[in-house]
């Protein structure tokens, strides 16, 4: 899967740009737990845990700690299998995967002589007989074949798990944060923590970084976490705070259903002014929008904010749209297809001086889909300043092609064409009116370089 592509959904009518969570290096993972101290030693024994540490449906139960040898095939995740197709059930897919690419896919030209010759070879795969798995593999092929990089397919079982995504509410058992593997290191940073849970106890913040579970490696070889396990468990973890020691944390598992935060704060300021901070991890959450007019209801009427895209994988457009509804209003740019142009119009909804509030929005290569599209419009109707790192450029428009296994292909089916600048976003990217290039682990909410940008630029 791709990181962030721009989705339309022509069935139910709603435009969106998501970045499926799960894709290579980029997949945020749920998890949640409550905690003690974070003084406690490794070998520090569960059933000493402070009472109030302790989560209420933990609260009487034997609390076993887990080694790395507990949580392996006994806690691993069933396994959900795609349906078995038989070769006249593949080549339908084909023909519709082709048929949709001939009609349109936004570049014909890359659909040429090459990509029909290889959708021959599938074909003749097929006929020879092909395991579905394998199948499905070949049609990811295909799709990728394309050269967008954005275009992908989907098996019947991610098509399931994406619709969960958009739902917006997390169901799980483990500690308490959401995570995100960081390159070239076997760590990971918090993005978010769940309020409340474990992690929030035991003082966790975003940009903390989980080092090790268990004394080993942070996931299965399956790729699960190994700070999800069973409820009323306990997990050692090894984390650390950007320029600080690592340290050992007994965390208990607890299961949690939930949304995912967005961590909504007022900057600290040496002059009174009133600046607020939201941050926005995904826009593929139906719940947002409701959780960040709130958070502009609590803030009250701002001297600034500051928009943390730096790790949006993108979203639904709809809430893209209803975000962007607080600071702009009417024709922002057209996606443009081969059928011609669509505005892309947004309708005003203020709270408080949000239309008016000085506005900079952060960005980083980790800001895809309509997380660029986001920043880029409020940059390009000079509504707001950007700092940050330019964007790899992935605002491509996908439209859904469902097939008759359950199974889904995204295809490039437009470009987006700003209103004043012309700008190509898909070859620039979002330029920011700042730079600011430094990893998420690097640095602490207080420390944060981005944020320090973004007051120069207000010339605080």
């Amino acid at each position: 899967m791709k990181r962030g592509v721009l989705r339309l959904i022509p069935a139910v009518a709603i435009a969106l740009a998501c970045a499926p969570v799960s894709q290579g290096g980029t997949a945020i993972t749920p998890e949640l737990a409550v905690a003690p101290a974070e003084t406690l030693p490794p070998d520090f024994p569960a059933t000493a845990l402070p009472p109030a540490s302790i989560p209420a449906q933990c609260e009487g139960v034997p609390i076993a700690t887990l080694s790395a040898d507990t949580t392996s095939a006994e806690t691993a995740p069933p396994i959900q299998q795609n349906p078995s197709l038989t070769a006249e059930q593949q080549q339908r897919v084909i023909d519709g995967l082709v048929n949709a690419v001939l009609e349109h896919y936004v570049y014909p030209e890359a659909a040429g002589p090459d990509w029909l010759a290889g959708t021959a070879e599938t074909r003749a795969r097929v006929g020879a007989g092909l395991e579905t798995e394998a199948f499905y593999e070949e049609i990811q092929g295909l799709v990728t074949a394309l050269g967008d990089e954005h275009s992908y397919f989907q098996t019947p079982v991610e098509v399931a798990e994406d619709t969960a995504s958009i739902a917006g509410t997390y169901n799980f058992v483990g500690i308490g944060a959401l995570f995100q593997p960081m390159e070239e290191t076997d760590s990971a940073a918090v993005l978010a923590v769940f309020e409340g849970g474990s992690a929030w106890h035991a003082g966790l913040e975003q940009h903390d970084s989980l080092l090790a579970v268990d004394g080993g490696a942070i996931r299965e070889t399956w790729g699960r976490s190994r700070t999800l396990g069973p409820e009323c468990s306990a997990v050692v973890v090894t984390v650390s705070r950007p320029g600080g020691p690592p340290r050992d944390l007994t965390l208990i598992r607890a299961a949690v259903a939930g949304q995912l935060p967005i961590h909504p704060r007022l900057v600290p300021t040496s002059d009174g002014s009133k600046i607020g901070y939201i941050f926005l991890p995904t826009l593929l959450d139906e719940s947002l929008p409701v959780r960040f007019r709130d958070a502009l209801e609590s803030f009250g009427p701002l001297d600034g904010l500051i928009l943390d895209n730096r790790m949006n994988g993108g979203g639904l457009g709809s809430v893209s749209k209803a975000l962007l509804g607080h600071f702009i209003s009417g024709d922002v740019g057209d996606f443009v297809s081969r059928e011609g142009a669509e505005a892309l119009v947004v309708e005003a909804d203020p709270v408080h001086n949000s239309q008016e509030v000085p506005l900079v929005v952060l960005v980083s290569e980790n800001t895809v889909s309509y997380g660029e599209v986001l920043a880029g419009i409020l940059q390009d109707l000079g509504r707001a300043q950007v700092v940050g790192q330019t964007t790899l450029g992935n605002v491509e428009q996908l439209r859904a092609y469902d097939f008759e296994d359950g199974s889904r292909g995204w295809l490039a089916t437009a470009t987006f064409d700003p209103a004043n600048s012309q700008a190509d976003w898909e070859v620039a990217g979002i330029v920011p009116d700042g730079q600011v290039i430094a990893a998420w682990d690097a640095f602490t909410f207080e420390t944060d370089p981005a944020i320090s940008a973004a007051f120069a630029l207000w010339g605080r």
